[in-house]
């Protein structure tokens, strides 16, 4: 996110009575301003001037390597990411939900958007419209929410292919989480028990919520209705994603921009699901551009991010115009835990004790996951030797696993804005080093 962190406190005494901690010599106590200096963790009373680093302003294009006020280490940083350019194979993409991400992206050098999460661009004040769609009585009601969020999409796809003009925007069609949208089945329990227990009135419109709320409750919300499987229960909620991407695409051509949209369908596990899926897709898409006098075929693809998409990759490849792995989730799938549990539960434990070497969800699992990426991408290119594979997950801006990724021959990594710089540096080391 671009944040310094300070990880770690064990050297703060919190005195909750008296409303004070100690870190060392110094004493803070509430309301007052400090400093931490991100580095060393040291703290420092009031407020401490601070200057942008010379490198940060250099990446960010605020200042040229060839000016007067560039530093050596300006100069240096300069010329390495600029040799690593002329020597990667792998393109380096970003993930990004907003334009401001992808404006910060192509900054720090992105060559295009190989994640667009469009359920991001229903957090916070537009969570209430995917609550709206999953809990609508009938599809009449659905529509009319389907409705309010296309301008909405368009407008977020106008942004971000203007941010990335001339260069490949992925849009992954909606995936959301139902738990990380829908109201809390335990707050709502709550809610109507003690109700009932002060017998007090509960609106018919809270009764529907709460059934509606149960019904759809799933004990692990990461392995139920999610990605494609959303799109083919609510067909309509997918078509207005292509349609407001197609009049976002014509508005930004008309605007003087090259827009180049992608369609990634995300979580598909069965030949049958993409080419259903596909069919619709094309035919909205088709019917979007009649009447104009433009006439295009948005490329369509898959997210691999299930251990049978991995290993029936060319069975999917048929119906699949690229494929781009969704490496956090299949190493979810792979390893049978979620990464949210267990970072916070045993996975320190495990890595104390060395009984896994490292964090499979920072550093790709080569001996696992990425036999299965090895799979996929080898039965990929029995279909078409060209065939484009990509990597989205988190791991595209680990420096240990984009030489894995080289190594395989994927064309791409996407990572997070930030990232970019040093996924630049790592996919050059990684040919140099390869040779």
């Amino acid at each position: 996110m671009g944040k310094t962190a300070v990880c770690g406190a064990d050297e703060i005494s919190v005195d909750e009575r008296a409303k004070l901690f100690t870190a060392g010599s110094i004493t803070v106590f509430e309301g007052d301003l400090i400093s931490i200096d991100g580095t060393t963790g040291h703290i420092y009373k009031g407020e401490v001037p601070v200057v942008a680093s010379p490198v940060t302003s250099y990446l960010e294009g605020r200042l040229s390597a060839d000016s007067e006020e560039a530093t050596q280490v300006v100069k240096a940083v300069h010329r390495i990411l600029a040799y690593a350019d002329t020597k990667r194979r792998l393109e380096v993409r970003t993930n990004a939900d907003t334009p401001e991400d992808a404006i910060r992206a192509r900054i720090l050098g992105a060559e295009g958007v190989g994640l667009c999460r469009t359920e991001h661009m229903f957090l916070g004040a537009r969570r209430a419209y995917v609550e709206r769609l999953v809990l609508a009585e009938n599809e009449d009601v659905q529509r009319s929410v389907i409705a309010e969020m296309e301008p909405l999409q368009r407008a977020d796809f106008v942004g971000i292919m203007m941010a990335m003009s001339s260069l490949p925007v992925t849009i992954r069609l909606l995936d959301p989480p139902l738990h990380a949208f829908l109201p809390s089945l335990i707050e709502l329990s709550a809610t109507m028990a003690r109700a009932e227990a002060l017998n007090e009135e509960i609106s018919a419109r809270d009764l529907a919520l709460f059934a509606a709320v149960k019904r759809l409750h799933e004990a692990n919300p990461m392995l139920g209705l999610r990605g494609v499987r959303l799109g083919i229960l609510i067909p309509e909620l997918y078509k207005m994603q292509v349609r407001a991407l197609v009049h976002a695409y014509l508005e930004v051509r008309k605007l003087g921009h090259d827009p180049r949209p992608e369609v990634m369908i995300p979580l598909v596990s069965t030949q049958r699901e993409l080419l259903s899926l596909r069919e619709i897709l094309e035919e909205e898409i088709r019917n979007t551009f009649k009447g104009t006098s433009i006439e295009k075929e948005f490329p369509i693809g898959s997210m691999i991010e299930t251990p049978r998409a991995a290993i029936t990759a060319d069975r999917l490849g048929i119906y699949a115009d690229f494929f781009s792995f969704g490496t956090n989730d299949l190493t979810q799938l792979t390893w049978a835990f979620s990464r949210d549990d267990v970072e916070s539960t045993f996975l320190p434990r495990y890595l104390d004790l060395e009984l896994v070497p490292f964090n499979p969800f920072e550093s790709l699992d080569e001996a696992g996951v990425g036999i299965l990426l090895q799979t996929a991408v080898d039965l990929a290119r029995k279909i078409r030797s060209d065939f484009k594979l990509g990597i989205c997950g988190e791991h595209g801006g680990d420096p240990r696993s984009i030489h894995f990724f080289n190594s395989l021959g994927l064309d791409y990594v996407s990572c997070s804005p930030f990232r970019v710089p040093v996924a630049r540096l790592e996919s050059g080391r990684a040919m140099v080093i390869s040779s």
